[in-house]
């Protein structure tokens, strides 16, 4: 297995023992599994991987695309997932998930 050409980064809310979690672990039942399976649908060569508090919380459900450093907020459907799939496929991020 060679070196995925992305890696996206889900946030998962994981923090020091003590601090309270985040918002992006509630909001994304089932959200990796889809994210996966577009992935595998679309053929793209990504690697997700879940990831500790990104520190977006006010942004969150919070995911990165890698080695764009692409970072989105609200990602909390699978319409957002699609829409940032398809901005991976097409080399442009959409611009409505995108943290400024």
């Amino acid at each position: 297995m060679g070196i995925p050409a992305s890696q996206i980064l889900v946030c998962q809310s994981f923090r020091v023992n003590g601090d309270p979690k985040g918002i992006c672990h509630k909001k994304t039942n089932g959200f990796l599994q889809y994210l996966e399976e577009e992935i595998l649908d679309r053929g793209l060569d990504c690697q997700v991987t879940a990831t500790g508090c990104l520190k977006q919380c006010e942004n969150g459900p919070a995911m990165v695309v890698q080695p764009q450093n692409w970072w989105f907020k609200g990602v909390d459907s699978e319409a957002a997932i699609d829409a940032i799939l398809d901005g991976l496929e097409d080399g442009e991020p959409p611009e409505d998930y995108l943290i400024a």
